[in-house]
């Protein structure tokens, strides 16, 4: 499986689409960029949860409108846990959506990505790419983000390449098998409701 997604994604570098703006090839080496993982929460907690999702998988944007908000109320806002999100990339738009979330840096990711999960039916609908890219660029103009920015994101080939390596790396070293997927305390755990998460939660808690 991430034998074909990394090849799929090897093949959206090369052809960037819309917001092609400098040359990336499959054999290329990663450029020396730094492509951080986003959390909330305390850095000190007992519980850290790391959520693998795609911004285009439907499940994850499920999880996201129903089991999300409770685990943010109950255990991120109260600091019980380090909430730390991973992006997936099954596709270019994905990577695209996962540009402009990172584009507003860290103060605005978690509202951007909000946004692209609650809207992913509408942005995501269109097969026009460019439409995509608008699409895109609207949820983060809401967010604050000016076009200038938005259009040095998407056009930072390097940037791709090296979130697309980051990707791969954890995926590889995590054994991901679909997403979503969650990483409580070491421990890979497959899409689950939010019962099932508060009791592997409650338990780690408890030691």
């Amino acid at each position: 499986m991430l034998k074909k997604l990394a090849a799929a994604l090897a093949l959206t570098l090369l052809a960037f689409g819309p917001v092609q703006a400098q040359e990336a090839t499959a054999d290329a080496p990663a450029a020396a960029v730094e492509v951080k993982d986003f959390s909330l929460g305390p850095a000190d907690a007992k519980v850290e949860v790391i959520e693998y999702a795609s911004f285009t998988c439907p499940h994850c944007a499920a999880f996201h409108a129903d089991v999300y908000p409770k685990l943010k109320a109950d255990y991120i806002d109260t600091g019980k846990i380090k909430f730390t999100y991973r992006e997936v990339y099954f596709d270019k738009y994905g990577l695209w959506a996962a540009m402009i979330a990172r584009c507003g840096g860290e103060m605005r990711y978690f509202p951007i990505a909000d946004m692209i999960f609650e809207q992913q039916r509408e942005w995501a609908a269109s097969d026009d790419a460019t439409v995509v890219v608008e699409n895109l660029k609207r949820l983060g103009r809401a967010a604050g983000l000016e076009d200038t920015a938005m259009d040095a994101c998407l056009k930072d080939g390097e940037q791709a390449k090296a979130m697309v390596a980051r990707y791969q790396e954890n995926a590889t070293a995590d054994d991901l098998q679909g997403t979503p997927s969650f990483k409580i305390n070491g421990t890979m755990h497959s899409n689950m409701s939010y019962d099932e998460m508060k009791a592997f939660i409650d338990a780690e808690l408890a030691k």
